[in-house]
């Protein structure tokens, strides 16, 4: 629950990471005053469960509330908790194309469970991009399908499995980055497909998700619609608000990331004024960061009412016999009898 000081004054519009595995006296200050509304994690962060442990419970403190605490662990290339501490995932195509929708709900439980354990409750997954010919190979095994049908299916199952477990979803890369020929960590990627081949593929995957809590942009031009990249173009906020249906907190992609140009504040403002709800800022010094949290200021009333609405997603998950489950997990697919 939020403290009776959020509640007059909303938190900081930013999701910011952190610097190391111990929250030192200086950065718990500065998060005190910056007051995000979450935080990120990264291998950078993470050296085994105690430690992690006392790291999140560090950061709530210094903030005063249950903020969300995020990590990208979607398995393969992108796992931020790594053995021999935690399992080791399979990249998610790999695990979707293998073990279908039961798996994938039985995989994202399981992984709920060691996040949860070490109170991290929020996941930057599903993927809901589609895996095409042409994707960038540092995406392609990211996502959960080579069509929209199993995309959906898998994704479903993967946010219903994470929230079973108490972890919020999150929802990416809105409108879609599967058609991407780009890195957007070092390029801005320019999409030339025709505005109902997007309507009818690319973008049908998160409207079918839509009624999840939290999505994340996509640092993608979209030439059908604007010059600008969806992060920060106002038309492309409003397609994944009114076309896709998307109503949940939505955050943008990494703000680091070589896509967007311009200083951080430049690129903060410009991602709220297109319609973005919360900016991301993963990596950089303490004088970025503080650019960031200066020109996102607060939660706007919008935005906070979402916020909300997102965090009422977040709960305690009942018990579950974790072992079984794995069992289960290891034997889907291996008959050959995976659907997606």
């Amino acid at each position: 629950m939020h403290s009776d000081r959020d509640q007059v004054s909303p938190c900081g519009a930013t999701i910011l990471g952190v610097e190391g595995t111990v929250l030192g006296a200086d950065e718990a200050a500065f998060l005190r005053a910056a007051d995000p509304w979450g935080l990120i994690l990264f291998a950078r962060n993470v050296e085994d469960p105690a430690q992690l442990s006392r790291l999140t419970a560090d950061l709530r403190a210094a903030l005063g509330r249950e903020a969300p605490i995020f990590v990208d662990q979607e398995g393969g290339r992108v796992q931020r908790l790594q053995p021999p501490h935690w399992r080791d995932w399979a990249a998610p195509l790999d695990d979707a194309l293998l073990r279908g929708p039961r798996g994938m709900w039985l995989r994202a439980r399981l992984q709920a469970a060691e996040l949860r354990a070490v109170g991290i409750d929020g996941n930057c997954a599903p993927t809901c991009d589609i895996a095409g010919g042409q994707t960038h190979p540092f995406l392609r095994n990211r996502c959960l399908g080579e069509n929209v049908d199993a995309v959906v299916r898998n994704a479903r199952a993967t946010a219903d499995g994470l929230l079973a477990g108490g972890v919020l979803p999150v929802l990416k890369h809105m409108p879609g980055h599967g058609r991407a020929e780009a890195d957007s960590h070092k390029d801005l990627p320019v999409v030339t497909a025709g505005a109902e081949d997007l309507r009818s593929h690319d973008f049908a995957p998160f409207a079918a998700l839509s009624d999840l809590p939290l999505g994340m942009t996509a640092h993608i031009r979209f030439t059908a619609f604007d010059g600008a990249p969806a992060t920060q173009s106002a038309r492309m906020i409003d397609l994944i608000r009114h076309e896709i249906g998307f109503a949940g907190l939505l955050m943008t992609d990494d703000i680091g990331m070589q896509a967007l140009s311009g200083r951080y504040a430049d690129r903060a403002a410009a991602s709220l004024a297109a319609g973005c709800d919360v900016i991301l800022h993963c990596n950089g010094t303490r004088a970025e960061f503080e650019e960031t949290v200066a020109a996102a200021g607060r939660l706007s009333p919008a935005a906070s009412l979402r916020a909300e609405a997102a965090l009422r997603f977040r709960h305690a998950p009942a018990e579950v016999d974790l072992a079984a489950l794995a069992a289960e997990f290891d034997a889907v697919g291996s008959g050959g009898g995976a659907d997606g």
